[in-house]
Formats: structure tokens, C-alpha cells, sequence
């Protein structure tokens, strides 16, 4: 009884064994198959993310050919290496003493006020009108002393071989020099009067004007007396006149003569108006801040 009890018991054991691992084949195999699966679209994935990779680096621009002709030098400005560039060291410059006072001076004309009599030298002649005023007196210039030689040498051969002279006149010609042309003015022997705008010191032609208003006399005041220099020969002149020309330019003459008359002699606003007065930048600003805060002020209080 014992041995069959124990073959029966035994059977059904097996038997439930071998069921449980034949349930458990189809299970493992759908979980390798799963894991299979991922495993394969992952792949696919990287396959799809290589050939995207792959097509971005065939799509890299082409480097530019080089001309072996031209090649790159790089510059380094370190010290004892490459040449500076030039740069604007105007305001690192500490310039003459003579430049430094013209400066100031022109500024310190510019803040101050001027009185009428110096700011008339502020109105010059339009560019126009000294253009021919300049052609004019071009054709005017004094003789050289070699002329002047010259002229007299053979002044004095004449006279020697008791000839008469071909010309007895004088050459015509601009005269210059502050004492002679006050004398010529003086005299009323000058037609046009020119007057340097840049005389330094300006009394030296500050009562000029004045002489020529009240003999009635046509002055013009111009730009420069370097200018006027050149007619003469000179650095510079102060003032010069015309006192007479030849029959071709006298119309050219009197339309000067008219101009002058107009822009200076009959102006009655030279003698009058005042100059200077401009104020800084910082004035200017300091002033407006004043007022806005007094403005501000009046505003509160209301």
C-alpha cells in the first residue's frame, strides 16, 4: 500500500511541474521579445540620428580658395612689434605760446562786449566784391626798385642826350603805409580807401572809418592784411589807397566805390551795434539748470 500511495502522490506533482514551466516559456518569451523590440527601435533611432548627422556634415559651406598672391600678415602692435596707427592727439598737445594767446584771445573777443567802434571790423567786404576789388588792385602793384631803376635810368639818358622823354607821368600804382594814406585822405586826393579787418594792435586803424565817414571818402575794410601785403610786396598792410586809374578801369572803379558807400559809409548800424556777448557751453548750461529749478520752484509753490 505504502509504495502505491507514494507513485500516486508523485504523479500528480510531476505533472503540475511540467505545467507550471511550459506556462512559464510563452511568458519569458513575450518579455524577450519586448526587450528585443526596444532594443531594435532604439537602433532604429540612432540609425535615423546618424544619417541626420551625417547629411548636416555633408552640408558644410566650402572654405574660400586662397590667392597665394595676397597672403594674410596679421599686424601685432605690442611693444617693439608693428607700427602705431595714427591717432588724433590734437587735445595731448601742448602747444606754443603764441598759439595758446591767439585762442584766447579770440575767445575772450567772443565772451566780452565789444564796443562798436572795434566790432565795424567784423563787417568785411562780401567774397564777391573782394574778388574784383583784388583783380583791381593786382593791376596796381608798386614798382620794384630794379623798375624804378630802370625807369629813371632811362629817365636821365634823355636828358643827357637832350631827348624828350617818352612818358613824363608817373606810373600809377596803389599806395600803402598808415601816415600816407591819412595824408591822402586828408588831402582828398584818395577815391577808395582799404582797410585791413585783422590789424593788431587795432588802434592802428581803429579812427580810420571815422576820418573817411566824415570827409566823405569810399573806404572798404577786407580780409586780411596778409592779403593786402601781397598787392605791396610786403608781410603784411594795414591800409591802402587808390588815388587814381587808368581810363579802362575807372567804371570798375566807381561800382567799387558805389559798394563801399552802400555796405559802410551811409550804414548807420556800424556805429552802433555792439559785439561779443556769446556765452560757453557750461554758461549756457548752468544758466538753463537755474531756470528750470527756479521754474520747478514757482511750480511748488502754487
Amino acid at each position: 500500500m505504502s509504495k502505491n500511495t507514494s507513485g500516486s502522490t508523485t504523479k500528480p506533482a510531476a505533472k503540475a511541474a511540467t505545467a507550471g514551466k511550459a506556462a512559464a516559456k510563452p511568458a519569458a518569451g513575450k518579455a524577450v521579445a519586448k526587450t528585443q523590440a526596444k532594443s531594435g527601435a532604439a537602433k532604429g533611432n540612432q540609425k535615423k540620428v546618424a544619417a541626420g548627422a551625417k547629411g548636416k556634415v555633408a552640408a558644410k559651406p566650402k572654405t574660400p580658395a586662397v590667392n597665394p598672391l595676397f597672403e594674410k600678415r596679421p599686424r601685432n602692435f605690442g611693444i617693439g612689434q608693428a607700427i602705431q596707427p595714427k591717432r588724433d592727439v590734437t587735445r595731448f598737445v601742448r602747444w606754443p605760446k603764441y598759439v595758446r594767446m591767439q585762442r584766447q584771445k579770440r575767445v575772450l573777443y567772443s565772451r566780452l562786449k565789444v564796443p562798436p567802434a572795434i566790432n565795424q571790423f567784423t563787417n568785411t567786404l562780401t567774397k564777391q566784391h573782394a574778388v574784383q576789388l583784388f583783380t583791381l588792385l593786382d593791376k596796381y602793384k608798386p614798382e620794384s626798385r630794379a623798375d624804378k631803376a630802370k625807369r629813371l635810368k632811362a629817365k636821365a639818358e634823355a636828358v643827357a642826350n637832350k631827348e624828350a622823354p617818352k612818358d613824363e607821368s608817373r606810373p600809377v600804382f596803389v599806395k600803402y603805409g598808415i601816415n600816407h594814406v591819412t595824408n591822402l585822405v586828408e588831402s582828398q586826393k584818395a577815391k577808395l580807401v582799404i582797410i585791413a579787418h585783422d590789424v593788431d594792435p587795432i588802434e592802428l586803424v581803429l579812427w580810420l572809418p571815422a576820418l573817411c565817414r566824415k570827409l566823405n571818402v569810399p573806404y572798404a575794410i577786407v580780409k586780411g592784411k596778409a592779403r593786402l601785403g601781397r598787392v605791396v610786396g610786403k608781410k603784411t598792410a594795414t591800409a591802402m589807397v587808390l588815388t587814381s586809374v587808368r581810363k579802362e578801369d575807372e567804371k570798375q572803379l566807381e561800382a567799387l566805390q558805389a559798394v563801399s558807400r552802400d555796405q559802410f559809409n551811409s550804414n548807420a548800424t556800424i556805429g552802433k551795434q555792439w559785439g561779443g556777448g556769446i556765452l560757453g557751453k557750461k554758461s549756457i548750461a548752468a544758466i538753463k539748470k537755474k531756470t528750470k529749478a527756479a521754474a520747478a520752484l514757482q511750480a511748488g509753490m502754487q
